[in-house]
Protein backbone atom coordinates (compact mmCIF):
# COMPACT_ATOMS: atom_id res chain seq x y z
CA UNK A 1 0.00 0.00 0.00
CA UNK A 2 1.15 3.57 -0.70
CA UNK A 3 0.68 5.76 2.36
CA UNK A 4 0.77 9.54 2.03
CA UNK A 5 1.82 11.43 5.16
CA UNK A 6 1.70 15.17 5.77
CA UNK A 7 4.38 16.88 7.89
CA UNK A 8 2.83 19.90 9.66
CA UNK A 9 0.21 18.82 12.17
CA UNK A 10 0.91 15.13 11.51
CA UNK A 11 4.61 14.29 11.86
CA UNK A 12 5.38 17.62 13.53
CA UNK A 13 3.03 19.10 16.15
CA UNK A 14 2.14 22.40 14.50
CA UNK A 15 -0.77 23.05 16.87
CA UNK A 16 1.36 22.90 20.02
CA UNK A 17 4.17 24.85 18.35
CA UNK A 18 1.90 27.71 17.35
CA UNK A 19 0.52 27.90 20.89
CA UNK A 20 3.85 27.69 22.72
CA UNK A 21 5.86 29.89 20.39
CA UNK A 22 2.97 32.08 19.27
CA UNK A 23 2.11 33.10 22.81
CA UNK A 24 5.83 33.61 23.58
CA UNK A 25 6.09 35.82 20.49
CA UNK A 26 3.04 37.86 21.53
CA UNK A 27 4.35 38.25 25.07
CA UNK A 28 7.82 39.35 23.93
CA UNK A 29 6.40 41.83 21.40
CA UNK A 30 3.61 43.04 23.72
CA UNK A 31 0.95 41.94 21.25
CA UNK A 32 -2.47 41.16 22.71
CA UNK A 33 -3.70 37.73 21.66
CA UNK A 34 -6.90 35.72 21.91
CA UNK A 35 -6.67 31.96 21.44
CA UNK A 36 -9.18 30.34 19.08
CA UNK A 37 -8.09 26.71 18.76
CA UNK A 38 -10.67 25.97 16.08
CA UNK A 39 -8.81 28.18 13.60
CA UNK A 40 -6.27 26.51 11.31
CA UNK A 41 -4.06 29.46 10.44
CA UNK A 42 -1.76 30.83 13.13
CA UNK A 43 -2.86 34.46 12.84
CA UNK A 44 -6.51 33.60 13.32
CA UNK A 45 -5.73 31.04 16.03
CA UNK A 46 -3.85 33.71 17.99
CA UNK A 47 -6.11 36.60 17.01
CA UNK A 48 -3.24 38.60 15.52
CA UNK A 49 -2.93 40.50 12.24
CA UNK A 50 -1.51 39.10 9.01
CA UNK A 51 1.54 41.35 9.47
CA UNK A 52 2.09 40.05 13.01
CA UNK A 53 1.71 36.46 11.79
CA UNK A 54 4.36 37.15 9.14
CA UNK A 55 6.69 38.58 11.83
CA UNK A 56 6.07 35.46 13.95
CA UNK A 57 7.10 33.17 11.11
CA UNK A 58 10.07 35.38 10.23
CA UNK A 59 11.24 34.88 13.79
CA UNK A 60 10.45 31.17 14.26
CA UNK A 61 10.14 29.44 10.88
CA UNK A 62 13.76 28.35 10.62
CA UNK A 63 13.67 26.90 14.15
CA UNK A 64 10.39 25.09 13.43
CA UNK A 65 11.63 23.74 10.10
CA UNK A 66 15.06 22.60 11.33
CA UNK A 67 14.94 21.94 15.06
CA UNK A 68 11.44 21.41 16.48
CA UNK A 69 10.77 17.78 17.42
CA UNK A 70 8.46 15.24 15.76
CA UNK A 71 5.28 14.09 17.46
CA UNK A 72 5.57 11.26 19.97
CA UNK A 73 5.99 7.87 18.23
CA UNK A 74 5.93 9.38 14.70
CA UNK A 75 9.33 7.96 13.75
CA UNK A 76 8.66 4.64 15.48
CA UNK A 77 5.33 4.05 13.73
CA UNK A 78 6.59 5.25 10.33
CA UNK A 79 9.46 2.74 10.68
CA UNK A 80 6.93 -0.05 11.32
CA UNK A 81 4.74 1.04 8.40
CA UNK A 82 7.74 1.27 6.07
CA UNK A 83 8.47 -2.43 6.59
CA UNK A 84 5.30 -3.36 4.66
CA UNK A 85 4.27 -0.21 2.79
CA UNK A 86 5.62 2.63 0.68
CA UNK A 87 5.80 5.95 2.53
CA UNK A 88 5.23 9.18 0.61
CA UNK A 89 5.79 12.39 2.57
CA UNK A 90 3.52 14.97 0.92
CA UNK A 91 3.91 18.54 2.09
CA UNK A 92 2.59 21.90 0.99
CA UNK A 93 5.60 23.67 2.50
CA UNK A 94 6.91 26.15 0.00
CA UNK A 95 8.95 29.33 -0.18
CA UNK A 96 5.98 31.71 0.17
CA UNK A 97 6.45 34.20 3.00
CA UNK A 98 9.89 32.96 4.01
CA UNK A 99 12.30 35.37 5.64
CA UNK A 100 14.87 36.62 3.10
CA UNK A 101 17.74 34.71 4.73
CA UNK A 102 15.93 31.36 4.37
CA UNK A 103 14.18 31.95 1.02
CA UNK A 104 15.05 29.22 -1.43
CA UNK A 105 16.01 26.77 1.30
CA UNK A 106 12.71 25.26 2.46
CA UNK A 107 13.13 21.99 0.58
CA UNK A 108 16.66 21.60 1.96
CA UNK A 109 15.42 22.38 5.49
CA UNK A 110 12.68 19.73 5.17
CA UNK A 111 15.09 17.10 3.86
CA UNK A 112 17.59 17.87 6.61
CA UNK A 113 14.90 17.78 9.31
CA UNK A 114 13.61 14.41 8.09
CA UNK A 115 17.17 13.07 7.98
CA UNK A 116 18.10 14.50 11.39
CA UNK A 117 15.03 12.85 12.92
CA UNK A 118 15.63 9.63 10.97
CA UNK A 119 12.18 9.73 9.36
CA UNK A 120 12.32 7.16 6.56
CA UNK A 121 10.33 7.50 3.36
CA UNK A 122 10.27 6.32 -0.23
CA UNK A 123 9.44 9.67 -1.81
CA UNK A 124 9.24 13.29 -0.67
CA UNK A 125 6.74 15.45 -2.57
CA UNK A 126 6.52 19.24 -2.36
CA UNK A 127 3.21 20.34 -3.78
CA UNK A 128 1.83 23.73 -4.61
CA UNK A 129 -1.02 22.40 -6.76
CA UNK A 130 -2.86 20.77 -3.86
CA UNK A 131 -2.45 17.48 -2.10
CA UNK A 132 -5.19 15.68 -4.05
CA UNK A 133 -3.26 16.07 -7.30
CA UNK A 134 -0.10 14.71 -5.64
CA UNK A 135 -2.07 11.79 -4.18
CA UNK A 136 -3.63 10.89 -7.52
CA UNK A 137 -0.39 11.31 -9.52
CA UNK A 138 1.42 8.99 -7.07
CA UNK A 139 -1.46 6.52 -6.67
CA UNK A 140 -1.67 7.03 -2.90
CA UNK A 141 -3.98 4.49 -1.24
CA UNK A 142 -4.52 6.37 2.03
CA UNK A 143 -3.47 9.84 3.24
CA UNK A 144 -2.66 10.93 6.80
CA UNK A 145 -3.57 14.63 6.97
CA UNK A 146 -4.72 17.34 9.40
CA UNK A 147 -5.63 20.36 7.25
CA UNK A 148 -9.42 20.72 6.92
CA UNK A 149 -9.06 22.03 3.36
CA UNK A 150 -6.84 19.14 2.27
CA UNK A 151 -8.94 16.52 4.05
CA UNK A 152 -12.12 17.74 2.38
CA UNK A 153 -10.39 17.84 -1.01
CA UNK A 154 -8.88 14.35 -0.73
CA UNK A 155 -11.89 12.69 0.94
CA UNK A 156 -13.85 12.53 -2.29
CA UNK A 157 -11.20 10.40 -4.00
CA UNK A 158 -9.19 8.39 -1.45
CA UNK A 159 -9.48 7.50 2.25
CA UNK A 160 -8.05 9.99 4.74
CA UNK A 161 -6.84 9.43 8.28
CA UNK A 162 -7.63 12.78 9.88
CA UNK A 163 -5.01 13.46 12.57
CA UNK A 164 -7.19 14.98 15.28
CA UNK A 165 -6.61 18.64 16.09
CA UNK A 166 -8.98 21.31 17.47
CA UNK A 167 -9.08 23.03 14.07
CA UNK A 168 -10.40 19.94 12.24
CA UNK A 169 -13.07 18.83 14.75
CA UNK A 170 -15.91 19.62 12.33
CA UNK A 171 -14.42 17.81 9.33
CA UNK A 172 -16.54 14.82 8.36
CA UNK A 173 -16.92 12.64 5.31
CA UNK A 174 -17.48 9.11 4.07
CA UNK A 175 -13.76 8.40 3.54
CA UNK A 176 -12.51 10.14 6.71
CA UNK A 177 -11.36 8.23 9.77
CA UNK A 178 -10.20 10.24 12.77
CA UNK A 179 -6.92 9.23 14.45
CA UNK A 180 -5.62 10.47 17.79
CA UNK A 181 -2.01 9.31 17.99
CA UNK A 182 0.62 7.64 15.86
CA UNK A 183 -0.19 4.22 17.26
CA UNK A 184 -3.82 4.87 16.37
CA UNK A 185 -2.62 5.53 12.80
CA UNK A 186 -0.80 2.18 12.86
CA UNK A 187 -3.84 0.34 14.24
CA UNK A 188 -6.20 1.86 11.67
CA UNK A 189 -3.86 1.07 8.76
CA UNK A 190 -3.30 -2.51 9.94
CA UNK A 191 -7.08 -2.96 10.12
CA UNK A 192 -7.81 -1.12 6.88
Amino acid sequence: MKIGIDIDGVIEDLNQFRLDYGIKFCYEHKIPYKITLEEYYEGKALGISDEQEELFWNEYLEYYATTYHPKTFAKEVIDILKEKHEIYIITARNEQGLPPETYGHMQDMVKQWLSKNDIKYDKLIFTQKGKLIACLENEIDIMVEDSPKNINEIDGKIPVLCFDNPYNKNVEGNNITRVYSWYDVLNKIENY
